[in-house]
């Protein structure tokens, strides 16, 4: 916990240094992947992002498989710093592991937190931040859509946060329980044409048997602004569980608070094989203030 309190220190000291807007006129939401924005939803926003997916598994190797269904949910909240997010996300899963190696096939029954994570997001560095000549040319559409060199250097977040498991867990480790640290870093890129690249390397569980790093890699393309695709390619790596899983799906702004979504996921091996559809939903309450700003008059 000693090194949670020293980073969260760390993340509140760069606002003594950089002060720029996140928030957004409509709703700036981590669905429909899992990957993690680099901007935080704004002061005085309080966001929900929730949905539903079916789990269907089946190891070859081993011969069983697993059916049954998911919830995941994430509450955000913006607050004292535009920087700054506090966010509490967890994933719940019921499901049926049925063995088919015997004659008669055995069947066991599962339930409980996948992930139970409180945490803080802090930007700390914002290239587009006062960026001039990143205003729209009203008199060139090329000169909107070209590509620019800049776009490359990504905007960054830090995460610090604490995830908690109960005993016993059937999705972890044998020997996981209680709190351990999880640590990220998130990048993102807005290219020209609706384009998004946001990349998240994270480190979950550390300290405990089932240390898992991750990798997130989603490109999000926007038709208009109330259509929205996206690909993604997530790796997992732990001594418990290790994969690589791909998403593609989209999702359609209802109005600037409310977004839905759909995608489906997937990997190509069979050991086990996932094939996973999923429905979600987000939505926030907007408190949001413009701060005053004293021009001596």
């Amino acid at each position: 916990m000693k090194i949670l309190r020293s980073l969260l220190t760390l993340l509140i000291s760069f606002s003594f240094f950089t002060a720029f807007g996140q928030y957004t006129e409509v709703i700036n939401s981590n669905r429909p992947g899992v990957s993690e924005s680099a901007f935080s939803v704004g002061t005085g926003i309080l966001q929900f992002e929730a949905g539903a997916f079916t789990v269907k598994e089946e190891h070859t190797p081993l011969n069983y498989e697993v059916g049954g269904f998911g919830l995941d949910f994430s509450i955000r909240y913006g607050v004292l710093f535009e920087q700054l997010e506090f966010s509490l996300d967890g994933i719940y899963q019921n499901d049926k592991i049925t063995f088919n190696n015997a004659a008669i096939p055995v069947e066991n029954k599962r339930s409980n937190f996948k992930n139970f994570t409180l945490g803080a997001k802090y930007l700390v560095y914002d290239p587009y931040k006062n960026a001039e000549d990143d205003k729209p040319n009203l008199y060139s559409y090329r000169g909107n859509r070209k590509f620019k060199w800049k776009s490359l250097i990504p905007a960054v977040a830090v995460y610090v946060g604490a995830n908690y498991d109960s005993d016993p867990n059937p999705y972890t480790a044998a020997s996981v329980e209680g709190f351990s640290p999880k640590v990220m870093i998130a990048t993102q890129n807005n290219f020209n044409g609706g384009w998004v690249f946001v990349m998240n390397l994270i480190q979950d569980r550390i300290g405990s048997d089932d240390s898992i790093f991750q990798y997130i890699l989603t490109l999000t393309h926007s038709f208009n602004p109330q259509w929205v695709i996206f690909g993604e390619a997530q790796g997992i790596n732990s001594d418990f569980y290790a994969d690589n899983i791909f998403r593609v799906g989209g999702a359609y702004l209802w109005d600037k608070d409310f977004q839905l979504d759909a995608n489906i996921a997937f990997n190509t091996k069979d050991t086990p094989s996932v094939f996973n559809i999923a429905f979600g939903a987000s939505y926030r309450l907007d408190f949001h203030k413009d701060k005053k700003i004293d021009n001596g008059y």
